[in-house]
């Protein structure tokens, strides 16, 4: 149980509930251990009656006190069983809450790099079905468990003080029963972190299917869809049966030995009986009630076995992830204002997932309120600067500052607080468009919303929904076109109004028209702010301050619109390519 020791700091946090339930539990017991006592003390009576030692009345006298101290005791065990369930399965629900948010919070400080190594579906599968998994040990392993040894360490006495001898006889297949548990959980481990690994699989599958199903319908490969998750369903039945073969020889095993206990109860009760070693019949009914109530708990242990053994396996992979560190780390506490001038100084960076190397020793710097273009071919190495100036990923080689200060001994959450992103592939949540604007400053008032969505020349288009900027869109923003996705995207960041603009490729969707009009706006918006525009058209950067050229990771050249345009190179050959274009 090594790896469940991670939840030792919540049950200290709740240590006070924990105890509270702890005694509730034990009342509850002890009340429930009254009923066997006094039924052996009534069928005395009854014998006593027989033979003629008490009256008829105070035998019913005798009957009618015992049955309502019987009753008594159930209806008091009844009320402390449903508060013990009120306080351990509560406390459950309270780590269970807290361990979805260990994990969401250290999901969020984790590097994009490793995002690229997992699946979205087994992240969601960790948060979720292995949390429940790691409750079920905090709230019902636990509570039955202390249940079952409470009942033992009560009843066992009992029974030896009162019968020794039949209550060896009576306790003979617990032993058996230890050595079965011991034999089987190790089964139950090995296959339970099968099962539970297993479905990250299909949820990861499915996520894949539901984000994709446009691409599905587009190719029509729904049949093959289906036939790839029943392969995937089957296999998954398989090792869930293969789990659930092992856990079933548990319950009939118990039962069986229970029966034994039972049977050892009347037949060596009843001889002892008759040979005058126990007083009375009485003793026989006690302890079959002893041998029952011990029938749950005894039966209880295996299923408490297999909950700890899926815990266990859900724990240890949620621990995986709880023991990775962010590539990125914030080592400074103190703010760290940011004005937003930008130097790149012999930087080198490469992927570490596909060791492609994006940027090969790239020297440049932009001055506080500049604006800055970057132009080049696919995978020449644009959108990895903008990645590195938000802190996305740490440099290979070389050195990044801002403002004069090397980018690592800055506050991360000043510098990116300073940011306003728009990624090339716009990100909208399902949400409404107005708060998909407004994730960029939830502050924000309606006229601010409205004015942002005009400066991205999206505010007419919103306008035509049925209910406008409330208008709740799909998952990853399907319901709008690219274009309206992206200038959402960029009014998102335009009521940031951040220090520090980075656009990439973020017009490309839009026609040449309102590119223009965007541009404009952004002119205005990003006046006295640092901004880099990342675009393949000439159109969107001639009007930059300056404009670098990137080819294979390197810099090409440098320099305003009308310098690169009297320079032979791939810049001239660009805009004479598209203003050819637009021209036709």
């Amino acid at each position: 149980m090594k790896e469940l020791k991670h939840l030792n700091k919540y049950f200290k946090k709740y240590w006070k509930k924990l105890l509270i339930g702890l005694f509730i539990t034990i009342v509850a017991r002890i009340l429930q251990l009254v009923m066997p006592s006094y039924v052996k003390e009534s069928i005395k009576v009854i014998e006593d009656f027989i033979a003629s030692t008490v009256t008829e009345s105070e035998a019913k006298t005798l009957l009618l006190e015992y049955i309502l101290i019987i009753v008594g005791a159930a209806l008091l065990s009844g009320v402390f069983t449903f508060l013990m369930r009120q306080t351990i399965i509560n406390v459950s629900r309270y780590i269970e809450y807290d361990l979805k948010n260990e994990v969401f919070d250290h999901y969020q400080l984790l590097s994009l790099n490793f995002y690229k190594k997992n699946r979205t579906g087994d992240l969601m599968n960790r948060i979720s079905e292995d949390v429940s998994q790691v409750r079920m040990y905090a709230g019902p392993a636990l509570m039955y468990g202390i249940n079952t040894a409470t009942l033992f360490i009560c009843i066992v006495p009992i029974m030896f003080i009162t019968a020794p001898t039949l209550a060896a006889y009576t306790l003979i297949p617990l032993p058996i029963l230890s050595v079965l548990i011991y034999k089987i959980s190790k089964v139950i481990h090995e296959r339970s972190t099968v099962v539970q690994e297993y479905l990250s699989t299909l949820s990861t599958f499915t996520q894949e299917v539901f984000s994709g199903v446009s691409v599905i319908k587009a190719y029509a490969l729904e049949p093959q869809i289906n036939n790839d998750l029943a392969l995937l369903a089957v296999e998954g039945k398989d090792k869930s049966m293969s789990l659930a073969r092992v856990n079933a020889w548990f319950f009939p095993l118990m039962v069986l030995l229970i029966g034994v206990s039972n049977i050892f109860v009347i037949y060596i009760g009843g001889k002892q009986f008759l040979d005058g070693e126990i007083e009375s019949v009485g003793v026989i009914a006690e302890f079959i009630i002893y041998v029952n109530m011990l029938t749950w708990p005894v039966a209880i242990i295996g299923w408490l076995t297999s909950i700890i053994q899926r815990a266990e396996a859900s724990q240890k992979r949620i621990n995986e992830f709880l023991t990775e560190s962010p590539d990125i780390q914030n080592t400074v506490t103190a703010e760290t204002p940011i004005t937003g001038k930008i130097e790149f100084k012999n930087v080198s960076f490469t992927y570490e997932d596909t060791e492609i190397t994006a940027l090969k020793n790239i020297s440049f710097a932009i001055n506080t309120g500049e604006t800055v273009a970057i132009l080049g071919k696919t995978g020449s190495g644009k959108s990895t600067i903008l990645d590195l100036v938000a802190r996305l990923y740490d440099v290979s080689s070389g050195e990044i500052y801002i403002d004069n200060t090397p980018i690592t001994h800055l506050n991360l959450e000043c510098l990116r607080n300073a940011v306003g992103a728009v990624p090339q592939d716009a990100f909208l949540f399902s949400d409404s468009i107005k708060n998909n604007i407004k994730f960029g400053k939830e502050t924000a008032s309606d006229e601010e919303v409205v004015q942002a969505a005009k400066d991205a020349v999206v505010h007419t288009n919103i306008q035509g929904f049925a209910k406008g900027y409330d208008t709740v869109l799909g998952e990853r923003g399907i319901t709008l076109s690219g274009g309206q996705k992206q200038r959402v995207s960029i009014a998102r960041a335009l009521l940031k109004d951040p220090v520090i603009y980075l656009f990439d490729d973020c017009l490309s969707a839009v026609d040449t028209e309102t590119e223009e009009e965007i541009l404009n706006n952004l002119k205005k918006a990003s006046k006295h702010k640092t901004t880099l525009i990342v675009s393949h058209r000439v159109s969107s950067a001639k009007n930059a301050d300056r404009i670098l050229v990137l080819e294979d990771g390197r810099l090409l050249q440098e320099g305003t619109h009308e310098e690169l345009n009297t320079q032979e190179g791939y810049y001239k050959e660009l805009y004479a390519t598209q203003l050819s274009e637009k021209e036709n």
